[in-house]
């Protein structure tokens, strides 16, 4: 009679052992699931927030492929992240000196330790970040614009281009494609029906183009976003 009844209390305990055990990895998961972006798409929900030390990449990079597939344009407000899915929009702010840019991600990195982002050559520039080349910054995943798909919605729909000059003398078109190509590797002529237009760059978002027509703009020329033909 007395087997069993000391029995029970060790089968409870074991139960009770066990079922803290299953608690314990639970609140675990639970709690790494907060603190870390999932790499699966749509995983991040905006408000996730991230700091550390922000560096840009440029030029040397400029035509070739990102981890998504995407062809890196610098001109873009595109980023680099080890984690976030592909097509997050994140705002990015230096707090330096409070600036702020949104970017989305579409490659991979950076790889440097210590660093959580590495922004095109244009987001840089809109933080102040291109002639110190790295600053603290903080991270925040923000919403998709109203209306706006996700990029592989709309790859083969309308991408946009920056205009700066369209001329019926190809010798004008060509000199002023060098000069931008100075600055800008990708600068381009491109002719249809006697009209030499010289372009720069090649976006997915109309606002990426703008960003460019901005500086441009404060360069000295006359551009437009067009639709990129």
């Amino acid at each position: 009679m007395t087997g069993p009844r000391e029995a029970a209390p060790r089968r409870s305990t074991a139960r009770a052992a066990v079922t803290g055990l299953a608690c314990a990895l639970l609140l675990a998961a639970a709690g790494a699931c907060r603190s870390a972006p999932s790499s699966r798409p749509g995983a991040v929900r905006p408000g996730y927030t991230e700091r550390g030390v922000a560096s840009w990449y440029g030029a040397a990079f400029h035509g070739r492929r990102t981890a998504s597939g995407e062809v890196y344009d610098m001109h873009g407000l595109t980023a680099a992240h080890r984690t976030l899915p592909f097509d997050t929009l994140v705002e990015v702010r230096n707090l330096t000196n409070g600036s702020s840019v949104v970017v989305r991600i579409t490659d991979r990195g950076p790889f440097a330790r210590g660093r959580v982002v590495d922004l095109s050559y244009a987001a840089a520039r809109e933080i102040g970040l291109v002639g110190p080349g790295t600053a603290r910054v903080e991270l925040r995943v923000v919403p998709r614009w109203p209306g706006e798909p996700p990029r592989h919605a709309t790859y083969a729909e309308t991408r946009f281009t920056v205009q700066v000059g369209a001329f019926r003398d190809p010798r004008r078109a060509a000199t002023l494609q060098r000069e931008l190509a100075r600055r800008y590797p990708d600068a381009a002529v491109r002719s249809d029906a006697g009209w030499h237009r010289v372009q720069v760059g090649t976006f997915d978002w109309r606002r990426e183009a703008e960003t460019l027509r901005r500086e441009l703009a404060r360069l000295g020329f006359t551009a437009l976003v067009v639709p990129r033909v």
